[in-house]
């Protein structure tokens, strides 16, 4: 699985004006709503729940929302840079890009190899870097494409 697979051109947000955490969850919920025809608030509800276990900002300003929900159909991938926000991180350090990750319960594995795929990019410090200089949902696209690799 490429992360092409999962990522459309169009469900990448570019400088979400966050403040807080809640805020960028609710606008990567929106954008996942718009994109799968789920209930903004129900993916908002159920990430939030997710957060409860335990945070999903791995680090180095990113986050990794993710969550299994009952009426979804195929996994859904966003992503988003914003304002740093406090993110509740495992490194105390604020976040400015989000994966957010929703896949059906039934997923299985799926999830684990579409969670590995994007860990795997966001841990090259070269990409992590040209991710937060760029300047457009279109670059931002084009930047994790290029840099889905199997290295």
């Amino acid at each position: 699985m490429k992360i092409a697979d999962i990522l459309a051109p169009d469900a990448v947000l570019h400088d979400v004006k966050a403040k807080s955490k809640k805020q960028l969850l609710d606008a990567l919920a929106t954008l996942a709503a718009k994109k799968t025809g789920l209930d903004a608030v129900a993916v908002l509800d159920a990430l939030i729940e997710r957060e409860r276990l335990g945070t999903t900002g791995i680090g180095f300003g990113v986050a990794l929302p993710h969550t299994r929900l009952p009426k979804l159909k195929k996994i859904f991938c966003g992503f988003a840079t914003s304002e740093p926000v406090d993110f509740d991180a495992v490194d105390n350090k604020p976040v400015d890009l989000a994966f957010v990750l929703l896949v059906p319960e039934e997923a299985g594995a799926d999830h684990l190899k579409a969670l590995a795929r994007i860990s795997r990019l966001l841990r090259n410090e070269d990409t992590v870097s040209a991710l937060r200089k760029a300047g457009s949902a279109k670059e931002l696209y084009q930047l994790v494409i290029e840099n889905d690799t199997d290295e």
